[in-house]
């Protein structure tokens, strides 16, 4: 299909030339600056338009400066049509983002080389941008294998964790599962509106699987002790945060940038064991020093960790359990998340419920 051009000049004369030396090109025409940008908008996937400067109503500084603030233009060329002895007019149109200028007399070679030169350019820029597209494409989906890839192989270590350590036995399905649930309730919070979209709530479920990762690298005689661990074993397995926080940073070094969810995980490996009154690990952070995916993993890991059988003990009964949880509000656990977190206990029971230790 032939490419299609606006010509707008008060000049019948003038556009009558212009349209005769123009016989493989739609030519649309305007008298005005007003009807020139009516036309423009009705041709959108115009390939140039030839402007006149002077013209009443709307003169062509103005058609400039209206295609220059919308971003819908910016691919249509624009040659000014200036008077011989407007060499400052010149100017200050190709500043305004016209692409090259023709004098009047109209020479109709020149214009005609002009013409051709601006549309050879646009054609090249086009087949630059759909080049750049496809790489821009397959760039992305390599990265995205290689995150997948990785996701993978983290998370076969997660279900190494899993099996090696019975206290970990479907340990990450149900703190998961609590988060969403968690987080879900919390959105309706003006406090947390902002910052828990369902693109964010997203990343905090599918993390949170990776909140005791580092776990992987302790000792099995203190990961599986059937027995309360002596201070020194505990300073050790306090480290699982750091190891955890640690081994995904290494992922993070091959990459050329942190993929979001990434960020996420980290802020939940490494927060999931800070308290709200600065007397957690491993930083001391406190309050909101402490981000919001660490401050949630807290209190469904806890909770989870309460209701669980552990090697050394029985698991508490849910009314223990939330006794515990409701005494940490403000020292340990977020005031408001703790809250929130007490008016939907029940749901919270029944994920727990749900997915016990053994079936």
């Amino acid at each position: 299909m032939k490419p299609k051009i606006i010509v707008i000049d008060d000049s019948k004369t003038d556009r009558l030339i212009i349209e005769s030396m123009l016989p493989d090109y739609r030519v649309y025409s305007a008298v005005n600056g007003l009807e020139g940008i009516d036309v423009i908008n009705e041709n959108i996937d115009a390939a140039l338009v030839i402007l006149d400067l002077n013209m009443p109503l709307m003169n062509g500084f103005a058609v400039l400066k209206h295609l220059s603030n919308d971003e819908k233009y910016k691919s249509i060329k624009v040659i000014i049509l200036t008077n011989s002895n407007e060499i400052d007019n010149e100017l200050k149109g190709l500043e305004l983002g016209a692409a090259d200028y023709v004098r009047k007399p109209i020479n109709i070679k020149s214009l005609r080389v002009r013409i051709d030169i601006l549309l050879s350019l646009r054609e090249a820029q086009e087949k630059m941008a759909m080049q750049n597209e496809v790489l821009d494409h397959l760039v992305h989906e390599k990265t995205e294998e290689l995150i997948i890839s990785r996701l993978i192989t983290i998370n076969a270590l997660v279900r190494l964790l899993e099996i090696r350590s019975d206290e970990t036995y479907k340990h990450t399905e149900r703190t998961k599962k609590m988060m969403g649930k968690l987080a879900k309730y919390l959105q309706k919070n003006p406090i947390f509106e902002d910052e828990l979209t369902d693109k964010y709530i997203n990343k905090l479920v599918n993390t949170a699987v990776l909140h005791d990762i580092g776990k992987i690298v302790i000792p099995d005689y203190i990961l599986m002790k059937p027995g309360i661990l002596t201070a020194e074993e505990y300073k050790i397995m306090q480290k699982h945060v750091e190891y955890g926080v640690e081994a995904l940073q290494l992922e993070v070094d091959k990459m050329e940038s942190t993929p979001s969810f990434i960020k996420t995980a980290l802020d939940i490996i490494g927060g999931h064991h800070e308290k709200y009154d600065g007397t957690g690990y491993p930083k001391g952070l406190k309050a909101n020093e402490i981000p919001l995916a660490g401050r949630l993993m807290a209190i469904v890991d806890v909770f989870d960790a309460l209701m669980s059988d552990r090697i050394y003990r029985k698991a508490f009964s849910f009314d223990e359990a939330i006794s515990i949880i409701k005494k940490g509000i403000g020292t340990h656990f977020d005031p408001v998340i703790g809250k929130a977190f007490l008016e939907i206990k029940d749901q919270m029971h029944e994920i727990i419920k749900s997915h016990p230790e053994k079936l």
